[in-house]
């Protein structure tokens, strides 16, 4: 860790623009107290039952929050990217409990880390406060429509609908897209195979053509 530099203070500003809106005092009171990280993809920084002791706010790279099972199957909940926050970090902030996610590092990732007394402190303030539950909310919305499409919608639509959201050629491997639907590879290279049967995509080495989109997309709707 170590402190941040003019430049990175910017950096933060520009990404979290509400942090400018702070009164003088309590803005002093964040830069002096956060630290920059740099962490490798694939680290992990936070895991379930483990206590909270920060907030992190993304400078560079993405994380990765996923709910794992017993069985070692993950079900992707959502992505933090620069200029975000972690829906599950502020639960846990506010009601201090333990994480109940995992949350790894999808890149290689640059973050400052707001210690939680300076995070309790800060929500006094209106402006932090309003950012904070603002964006607690959207993500809640996020989540309430993943365990939609969970519930209620079936794997062949959701992979439709998955690779449709990729562009024409999906450059993933049938792994990679079992981890974005939260199954398992063999089911969805079985349901790739049917796909290609059809004549809707063509499968190649990490890489998927979408040939028939409007079957794909009638597919994702039924």
């Amino acid at each position: 860790m170590s402190a941040l530099d003019a430049g990175q203070q910017a950096q933060l500003l520009a990404l979290y623009p509400i942090l400018t809106s702070l009164a003088v005092a309590a803005r002093s009171r964040l830069l002096e107290s956060i630290q920059l990280m740099r962490l490798p993809a694939g680290t992990v920084l936070f895991d379930e039952r483990q206590a909270c002791q920060g907030f992190p706010l993304i400078l560079e790279g993405a994380v990765r929050v996923v709910k794992a099972s017993s069985s070692g199957r993950e079900l992707p909940l959502y992505r933090v990217t620069p200029g975000e926050t972690c829906v599950i970090t502020t639960s846990c902030l506010v009601g201090k409990a333990d994480y109940t996610a995992r949350g790894m590092a999808e890149s290689d990732l640059v973050l400052v880390f707001l210690p939680a007394p300076v995070f309790s402190s800060l929500l006094v303030e209106p402006a932090f406060r309003d950012f904070v539950f603002h964006l607690f909310s959207a993500r809640i919305a996020e989540l309430m429509q993943l365990v939609e499409e969970v519930a209620f919608k079936k794997l062949d639509q959701r992979l439709a609908a998955l690779l449709l959201g990729k562009g024409r050629i999906v450059h993933a491997t049938h792994q990679q897209l079992a981890d974005e639907l939260g199954s398992v590879r063999e089911i969805v290279s079985r349901l790739l195979k049917g796909f290609a049967t059809q004549g809707l995509v063509s499968l190649g080495r990490e890489q998927i053509e979408i040939l028939e989109a409007a079957g794909l997309r009638q597919i994702a709707g039924r």
